[in-house]
C-alpha cells in the first residue's frame, strides 16, 4: 500500500511540473527532504506476570490477549527468556527437541520453579515454552515463554481454568501439591493414582523429582532398574533413612516419567512416589525415619 500512495504522489508532482506550475514562496518542491525519518519498528515482546483465558497456538500478536489473573483463566506466564548467540541466528523457530529447545526448557524450569516455590512437577501443573510465530521470528522476535497451567489430576493433564496467580502458590500445604494415593492396579502397571487424604489409609506417597541423566529417550526408557534406584534414593531423602541395600527392603517405587514428546522439549524431571503394596499408612513418612519406614 505504501508503495502505491508514493508512485501516485511522485506521479502527480511529475504533472504539475509538465504543466509549468511554480511552488509558493518558502516550498522547494521536494516532499522528501523536510520529513522526519520513521522510527524503527519494534517486534512485539509479551509480558510476564501475565494470565490469559486460553493456551495459544502460537506466539503471534494476533492471538495475544492477556486478562487479569484475578478473572478465569487457563494459562499464566510466569517469566519470559531470551534465545541467544547462534540459537538466535536461526533463520527459523527452534524445532522440539533441538539444542535450542532444551536450552529454553532449562532456563523456564529455572524460573518458574523459583517463582511457584517448588518444582512445578510435584504439583498439578504443567509448563509449556511458547515460541514467537514463524512471521514473529523473520521480523526478529527471540523471546520465549514460559507458561503454567493448572491440571485435573496426575493422570488426567486436561488444563482447567482457574482464578488467581500462581506465584508462590506452593508452599507447605498447597492444595495443589502431590501427596498421598492408592494405586488401582492392573497386574504390574498403574492404572489410576487416587489422591487421599494421608491421614486416611493408603499405600503410596509422592516423595519428589529428580533429574534423569541427558541421554536418548530410548535409553532412558529402557532403563527402568536405573529410575527405580534414582527414586528409591529420593524416597530415602524424603523419609530421612539411610540410602543402602536396605531401601529394597523399605519400599517400592512408582514413577511417573516424561513422555517422548515432554523429553524432547527438555524435560527430564521423573516423578517419584513410594510404594507399600502390603502394608498401609496412616500418615506422611516424610522426616520420619527408621519408625516411619522400616526395612521389612
Amino acid at each position: 500500500m505504501r508503495r502505491w500512495l508514493t508512485a501516485t504522489v511522485v506521479g502527480t508532482v511529475a504533472a504539475l511540473a509538465m504543466a509549468g506550475c511554480l511552488n509558493p514562496d518558502g516550498v522547494d518542491g521536494d516532499l522528501t527532504d523536510d520529513w522526519a525519518a520513521f522510527k524503527e519498528a519494534k517486534g512485539f515482546v509479551p509480558e510476564a506476570d501475565t494470565c490469559h483465558e486460553k493456551e495459544m497456538p502460537d506466539g503471534s500478536l494476533s492471538s495475544y490477549h492477556p486478562v487479569d489473573c484475578e478473572t478465569e483463566h487457563e494459562v499464566e506466564t510466569l517469566a519470559l527468556g531470551n534465545f541467544t548467540g547462534e540459537h538466535a541466528d536461526r533463520k527459523s523457530p527452534p524445532a522440539p527437541g533441538s539444542p535450542a529447545m532444551q536450552d529454553a526448557f532449562g532456563e523456564c524450569d529455572e524460573k518458574v520453579n523459583k517463582a511457584l516455590g517448588a518444582d512445578w512437577r510435584s504439583a498439578r501443573l504443567t509448563m509449556t515454552v511458547l515460541l514467537p510465530s514463524k512471521q514473529g521470528w523473520s521480523g526478529g522476535a527471540r523471546w520465549y515463554r514460559c507458561d503454567l497451567s493448572e491440571i485435573k489430576s496426575l493422570d488426567d493433564d486436561s488444563v482447567v481454568a482457574r482464578t488467581g496467580s500462581l506465584k508462590g502458590s506452593l508452599a507447605e500445604g498447597s492444595p495443589l501439591s502431590y501427596g498421598c494415593f492408592n494405586p488401582k492396579m492392573s497386574g504390574n502397571s498403574i492404572e489410576e493414582m487416587t489422591p487421599v487424604d494421608c491421614k486416611k489409609p493408603h499405600h503410596s506417597e509422592f516423595v519428589g523429582v529428580y533429574t534423569a541423566a541427558d541421554t536418548s529417550y530410548e535409553a532412558f526408557n529402557n532403563n527402568s532398574k536405573a529410575t527405580h534406584k534414582k527414586c528409591l534414593g529420593v524416597i530415602a531423602s524424603y523419609a530421612k533413612v539411610p540410602n543402602d541395600s536396605d531401601m529394597s527392603y523399605r519400599s517400592g517405587t512408582i514413577f511417573y516419567s516424561p513422555g517422548r514428546k515432554d523429553w524432547e522439549a527438555g524435560n527430564r524431571g521423573v516423578q517419584c512416589f513410594l510404594w507399600l503394596s502390603k502394608s498401609t499408612l496412616t500418615k506422611s513418612v516424610k522426616g520420619t525415619g527408621d519408625k516411619g519406614l522400616p526395612a521389612r
